[in-house]
């Protein structure tokens, strides 16, 4: 914490317009026939629409309008530095292919990182109308006004654990072997929710999210959610995930602990 962070409930209030903004465009075009998207990739394919790029322009105007002294990084536009030590981390669609797809699975993520660790962190589904909140002493799940409280579930063995990352080849054929030897030692494998699946550990609903090849904007407010739920949340070798990369998510310690036995065997790099 810094010497000018707001409160609780004026983060959540500023973090949930955020949201609101981003929801404006996102639900606009959303399952639209009008939708254009464009790959950012030369090979392969990775979308992005002018609802990504116009609900992250919707949230940093009302941060430069409201907290210009706070940095701002982004998924789609250029880093601003601030001075106040804070940074507010967003991603308008975590998910773009579910989005482009129609699926429901996508969300807008929203994080304040206070220099050292990301504090507060948003997921939110406007399309089926749930928001998820974690940190600063908050972890609920908020739907049609009714607010219902989050906790990670009790599973401590892999036999018993759902697991769920978001592609199955996951990274490197290196990092895939790995996932998929933890797999198979789980109770049911499931794929491709984006950040959905972080909202369902939070929500006691699955056990265990493995993904590698991350951005801040991917982990950072899945990151504060899971852990105000209970959950535990680490990189492959059990450090700090919010710069991205590898990350593991797991419902109790320990799962963590026999799940990190697997991974941490993946070479660096």
């Amino acid at each position: 914490m810094t010497d000018q962070t707001p409160s609780p409930e004026a983060i959540l209030s500023l973090a949930s317009q955020l949201a609101d903004g981003a929801a404006e465009h996102t639900l606009k075009w959303f399952r639209a026939p009008a939708l254009v998207t464009q790959n950012k990739w030369a090979e392969g394919f990775d979308p992005v629409t002018e609802a990504d790029k116009a609900a992250e322009a919707a949230m940093r105007a009302v941060l430069k309008a409201q907290r210009p002294e706070d940095s701002v990084i982004g998924e789609e536009s250029q880093d601003t530095f601030g001075t106040s030590g804070l940074s507010w981390v967003l991603d308008p669609i975590d998910g773009t292919r579910g989005y482009v797809s129609g699926t429901p699975t996508w969300g807008t993520l929203i994080a304040l990182n206070d220099g050292q660790e990301p504090i507060f962190g948003i997921i939110d589904q406007p399309y089926i109308g749930e928001r998820f909140v974690g940190g600063l002493g908050m972890a609920f799940m908020e739907r049609d006004g009714i607010k219902t409280s989050l906790a990670t579930r009790k599973t401590r063995h892999l036999s018993q654990a759902t697991i769920f990352t978001t592609f199955p080849e996951v990274g490197s054929p290196l990092e895939a072997e790995a996932f998929h030897t933890l797999a198979e030692q789980c109770q049911l494998t499931r794929y491709g929710m984006d950040c959905y699946a972080y909202a369902l550990l939070a929500a006691g609903q699955i056990d265990l999210v493995i993904e590698a090849g991350l951005n801040a904007y991917d982990i950072q407010a899945p990151m504060a959610l899971v852990q105000a739920a209970g959950g535990v949340v680490s990189d492959w070798r059990g450090g700090n995930p919010m710069n991205g990369g590898r990350c593991l998510c797991a419902a109790t310690p320990e799962l963590h602990a026999a799940a990190l036995d697997i991974l941490r065997e993946v070479p660096l790099g």
